[in-house]
């Protein structure tokens, strides 16, 4: 999956999506994520929905319910056209405090000293609490098949409107005999939905545990790896047999990459080619591409902040992709080792599909102001089993790999080799 983040309320009303459209297709995106698009509640934060059955005004306007969906069903298939499968944000742990649901169905919510709870999380040891927010109770609820069946019914009806995947939002918090149930039901009505889970912040046990429920994908925490420590592949090889994973360089819950290394589009570059080649998904959201640095905000962001900068890395994230959807080892999480390299500030790594012959090696600059150096005596040592190696990289492709080989990396610059014939 290579999927481009359309955050909603910087695109503003779908009817002026085609735009955002045509240029993750050109960029040779295949999914196009959209966060939740549903009426939310008082606080007007998009993962506070107060009606999953209703649009935001801000994303899809219209006189009534029905032209909405019309407008959005017309958005999706204009994505079709171009080739792009929509994707949607499924919200099943909670809903806003001032939907009717807490009315209609107080038996779906966890209650605390005789009201419905808030959901809450710990930040630097300091308990966080939503307050526009109403907890779903899938485990102890009174009515658990009443809850489980409203939220099918919202899977119907998004699937309707055109999306074919689920970033199931705080997957971790809802038990996996939910998801697997739900999971399992959607998929013998609709053999072609794809399943993800948002699992940032739990522990690795706990997202292997989770994409057992029937997730086809997790999402990994290769964003804050700094290139040396060895648990991302520790996680990594801990969730790898049982779901694929997405990796981004940033995300509508993160800082601006752009904003964190100030502007360095050497470093950009550097994380967006790691990310694509480390795991079998790649996710980044609406202006990474330009390296905008307003950070994403599901409350107060609006098509106003959308900013002009001087960056352009659509033309390299577009090599990129291709590199990624020409090369099968790299649509998969593929069995991974760090190589011995020369130079401490060289990131030097193999992946080896476990399904075909392919193989591929990763030389990477850690340093994104310096130029490094990297020699090896004879990179086909690197190789599990003998066989050719051609570059594929985005950006000053080597004609010849040489013996012993020899390289000033720029600033940021990865080297990506494969096996097979070119």
């Amino acid at each position: 999956m290579i999927i481009y983040n359309l955050f909603p309320l910087l695109a503003g009303d779908v009817r002026d999506w085609t735009p955002h459209l045509a240029r993750a297709a050109e960029m040779r995106f295949d999914w196009i994520f959209v966060n939740p698009v549903q009426q939310p509640g008082f606080s007007g934060s998009l993962y506070s929905i107060k009606d999953y059955f209703d649009f935001n005004p801000l994303i899809v306007a219209g006189a009534n319910p029905p032209e909405r969906a019309s407008h959005f069903r017309r958005m999706a298939a204009e994505a079709e056209k171009l080739g792009l499968k929509l994707m949607m944000d499924l919200v099943a742990n909670h809903c806003a405090i001032d939907s009717q649901l807490t009315k209609d169905h107080p038996a779906w919510f966890a209650h605390q000293d005789g009201k419905i709870a808030h959901p809450f999380c710990l930040q630097d040891k300091k308990k966080v609490v939503w307050k526009d927010l109403a907890q779903f109770d899938h485990k102890t609820g009174r009515d658990p098949e009443g809850l489980y069946q409203y939220l099918l019914k919202v899977v119907e009806h998004l699937v309707d409107l055109g999306i074919k995947g689920f970033r199931c939002d705080a997957a971790y918090q809802v038990p996996e005999s939910f998801w697997r149930r739900l999971i399992g039901e959607t998929k013998s009505r609709h053999d072609d939905i794809v399943f993800l889970a948002e699992t940032l912040g739990c522990s690795p046990i706990e997202t292997a545990q989770t994409a057992q429920a029937g997730f086809e994908f997790i999402f990994n925490s290769s964003k804050w790896w700094d290139f040396r420590s060895p648990w991302l592949i520790d996680q990594y090889n801990l969730t790898r047999e049982f779901a694929k994973s997405v990796s981004f360089p940033e995300s509508h819950d993160t800082l601006r990459l752009a904003e964190e290394v100030n502007g360095n589009v050497d470093a950009i570059k550097q994380r967006y080619l790691f990310s694509a080649l480390f795991s079998a998904g790649v996710m980044i959201p609406t202006g990474f591409e330009h390296g905008f640095g307003k950070p994403l905000h599901v409350v107060k962001t609006r098509p106003a902040d959308w900013e002009k900068t001087e960056i352009n890395l659509t033309g390299f994230i577009r090599a990129m992709n291709t590199v990624k959807l020409e090369n099968p080892v790299f649509q998969e999480d593929a069995p991974t080792d760090i190589l011995r390299a020369d130079n401490p500030e060289v990131l030097f790594m193999r992946k080896s599909s476990p399904h075909s012959p392919e193989q591929a090696l990763l030389i990477l600059n850690r340093d994104v102001f310096n130029q490094q150096h990297f020699s090896a005596d004879n990179l086909y040592d690197n190789l599990h089993t003998p066989g050719p190696l051609r570059d594929v990289s985005p950006e000053y492709p080597l004609d010849f790999i040489s013996r012993p080989f020899q390289y000033d990396l720029r600033p940021g610059q990865g080297i990506v080799l494969v096996t097979g014939k070119s």
